[in-house]
């Protein structure tokens, strides 16, 4: 027993190699996506547990029916009443009621919807880029272990650690990249392909109700401009 560890559990972890692993990775991913890229992409670790794609993108279409309700009874100009916990919506219903063109509106919900997707990109990248490093991390650190124990051959004391050193790295290696970085990048591109999908079907009917007023107005303008 290594403490209340099991002795072969304790054989299996080296928190400094461990650490030196993980810090390798994140290094690389920060030369990779930077270093604003990797604070996001551990900030998405919160999003990422939370997230309930289906249980939103129900709720905007209920908010959604909503808005379309108050646009048709009280004009676009009420679309700002609508209660609604997704931030998105609450946002775009406002923006909504609060325009003045249909244009501004379609360059709002483009702008919104792109600055979303670069930020899922860089959270999901700074992954994809740790999983990609720690591999190679994990063998670095197995040719130094290699280096140590070739170079200590006539110390058979010095053998065993140097080889668990050579084994161990490349183990957190795998265990990181494939068991823990690459299915958060995947699951995060999941989570934000679904969460755009019903963003940008909800952008497009708000969209929609905005051209709708305005050609009702140009029509009424018309008319009172025939009328007089």
């Amino acid at each position: 027993m290594h403490g209340n560890m099991p002795a072969w559990l304790a054989n299996y972890l080296d928190p400094r190699m461990l650490g030196a692993v993980v810090l390798g990775a994140i290094l690389v991913a920060c030369l990779q996506v930077g270093w604003a890229g990797v604070m996001r992409g551990f900030a998405a670790l919160g999003p990422l547990v939370r997230a309930r794609p289906d249980l939103d993108r129900q709720a905007a279409r209920g908010a959604m029916l909503r808005v379309e309700e108050l646009a048709h009874l009280r004009g676009i100009a009420c679309t700002d009443r609508v209660s609604t916990a997704q931030p998105f919506v609450a946002e775009a219903a406002s923006r909504l009621a609060n325009c003045d063109r249909v244009e501004k509106f379609e360059i709002w919900v483009e702008e919104a919807l792109a600055d979303r997707a670069d930020r899922h990109a860089q959270a999901r990248n700074a992954w994809i880029a740790m999983a990609d490093a720690a591999p190679a991390i994990g063998m670095a650190g197995t040719i130094i272990g290699l280096i140590r124990m070739f170079s200590a051959m006539d110390d058979p004391a010095t053998i065993g650690p140097a080889m668990a050193l050579a084994l161990l790295t490349t183990l957190y290696g795998v265990i990181l990249a494939n068991l823990i970085a690459a299915p958060i990048a995947a699951r995060l591109g999941e989570i934000s392909a679904q969460e755009l999908a019903w963003q940008r079907d909800l952008a497009d009917r708000m969209v929609a109700i905005a051209r709708r007023e305005s050609a009702a107005l140009r029509r009424a303008s018309l008319r009172d401009v025939g009328s007089a």
